[in-house]
């Protein structure tokens, strides 16, 4: 599931900002295997919490994961949703804002990678650190919507500013879904919430 989502997100990417069409087309089947990996991991961990394996006394962790596995698969619907957004760019020219919309994408990405080595390694400091990258993906999406609604030219077209706010506002929100996966982690591994 998270290599699925991992790849999403390279996917959106291309989709966005090489315009690539083929790119954005797999998003969605890509969104479907995570999601039926969603729904068959939340399923087993119902199970888990229902009937516990004999020995198991933290049932916590389970709910924990629940909790991360819904992050992963959030994330997946907004690589999907970027991918959307870009199909319905493809016939206008590349906006200048793009560059820097570029820069939080590769951002997201890479704490998406993090928040993916986290849980491979189950590592507690690695997830807690990507709070540090989400103060960061926060300020772009601060500088991008100022830019974009307060200092665009008055002749870019309307829809392409709307569809660049929203590109922005998943990407913000991948984010903090990213952060939510290392801070869920920390606290299977600690049993501290942070």
């Amino acid at each position: 599931m998270g290599a699925l989502v991992e790849q999403s997100c390279l996917l959106a990417r291309s989709a966005l900002c090489d315009r690539n069409l083929e790119a954005a087309q797999q998003l969605k089947i890509h969104d479907k295997q995570i999601d039926q990996f969603y729904r068959q991991i939340e399923v087993d961990c119902i199970e888990l919490l229902t009937h516990p394996p004999q020995g198991m006394q933290d049932l916590r962790h389970v709910s924990a994961f629940m909790q991360l596995i819904r992050d992963l698969e959030r994330i997946g619907d907004y690589a999907k949703d970027i991918g959307e957004v870009a199909i319905k760019l493809f016939p206008y020219p590349a906006h200048p804002s793009l560059a820097r919309i570029q820069v939080m994408l590769d951002r997201c990405r890479s704490m998406v990678a993090l928040s993916l080595l986290a849980v491979s390694d189950l590592n507690a400091d690695v997830g807690l650190d990507i709070k540090v990258k989400d103060d960061a993906v926060d300020e772009d999406y601060d500088y991008l919507y100022d830019t974009l609604i307060h200092h665009e030219p008055t002749l870019t077209n309307v829809e392409v500013i709307v569809l660049l706010v929203l590109v922005i506002r998943y990407l913000e929100r991948i984010a903090d879904h990213a952060t939510n996966v290392g801070r869920r982690i920390a606290y299977v591994v600690t049993g501290e919430r942070r």
